[in-house]
C-alpha cells in the first residue's frame, strides 16, 4: 500500500520547517519550487549592497533536505490547486501532482502601498534576481556620478530613498550602504562620500535612529490612506 503524499509548495523557511517536521512520518513527501535553492531573505540588503553575493545566502533545496529520506524536490511552479480532485496544477511537466495533504507556504509578495507606478523606479527586494538588480542601479549610479561635472545632478544620482512597511529594517538596509562608505570612497575618487544621501520613508512607525553618522535627507510616516 502506498504511504500518503504530503506536498509542499515553497522552499522557503516555512515549507523548509514543515519538510524536517516529517521527517520521522510515515509519508512521502514532494516540496514544490520554482527555484531550486533556497534564500536566506533577511541578507538579501547585504547582496544589493554589494557587501556579499549570491552564493552566500542561497542553498540548493535538495542539499537542505539532503538527509531526508522521505524528501522529493520538484523544480515546478505551482498554477492552482483542485480540492476537489486533491491535486496541484504545475505550469510544467506533468502538470498535476495529486497529493493526500497539502502544505501551503508559497510565502508573500511584494507591495507599493497602492502606487504600483513605483515599480518601474523602485525595484522590489524579494529574490536574489531583485537585489542584483537594485545592486546594478545602485552602482551605475556610482560610476555615473563619478564622470558628472554637473554638482546637482551627481545629487541627484547620489540619493537614493528607501520605503519600508516596518521602521526596524530601514537601519540595517541604511547601514549596509554607510559601512561600506569608505569602501566607496576610496574606488571612486571621493566623490560618493560627501554626497551621498539616504532618505528613510516608513509607512509604519518611527524610523529608529540612524548610525555611523549616515545623513538623513528626510523621514516620515505615510498616511494610511
Amino acid at each position: 500500500m502506498a504511504r500518503p503524499r504530503v506536498v509542499i509548495v515553497g522552499g522557503g523557511f516555512g515549507g523548509l520547517n514543515a519538510a524536517k517536521a516529517l521527517r520521522h512520518a510515515d509519508v512521502d513527501v514532494v516540496v514544490l519550487d520554482r527555484k531550486n535553492h533556497h534564500v536566506f531573505q533577511p541578507l538579501l540588503y547585504q547582496v544589493a549592497a554589494a557587501a556579499l553575493s549570491p552564493s552566500d545566502i542561497a542553498s540548493p533545496i535538495r542539499w537542505i533536505l539532503r538527509r531526508q529520506a522521505n524528501v522529493r524536490v520538484w523544480l515546478a511552479e505551482v498554477t492552482g490547486v483542485d480540492p476537489a480532485r486533491r491535486v496541484v496544477a504545475l505550469a510544467n511537466e506533468p502538470h498535476e501532482l495529486a497529493y493526500d495533504y497539502l502544505i501551503v507556504a508559497a510565502g508573500v509578495t511584494h507591495a507599493y502601498f497602492g502606487h504600483d507606478q513605483w515599480s518601474r523606479h523602485a525595484p522590489e527586494l524579494k529574490t536574489l534576481e531583485d537585489a542584483l538588480e537594485i545592486r546594478a542601479r545602485v552602482l551605475k549610479a556610482f560610476e555615473l556620478a563619478e564622470v558628472e561635472d554637473d554638482p546637482g545632478e551627481q545629487r541627484r544620482l547620489l540619493t537614493f530613498v528607501v520605503v519600508l512597511l516596518e521602521a526596524g529594517p530601514v537601519v540595517l538596509l541604511l547601514r549596509a550602504v554607510v559601512d561600506e562608505r569608505p569602501l566607496l570612497a576610496w574606488e571612486w575618487a571621493g566623490v560618493i562620500l560627501p554626497l551621498l544621501l539616504v532618505a528613510a520613508v516608513c509607512v509604519a512607525g518611527t524610523v529608529l535612529p540612524l548610525r555611523y553618522g549616515a545623513k538623513k535627507l528626510w523621514e516620515r510616516e505615510l498616511p494610511n490612506s
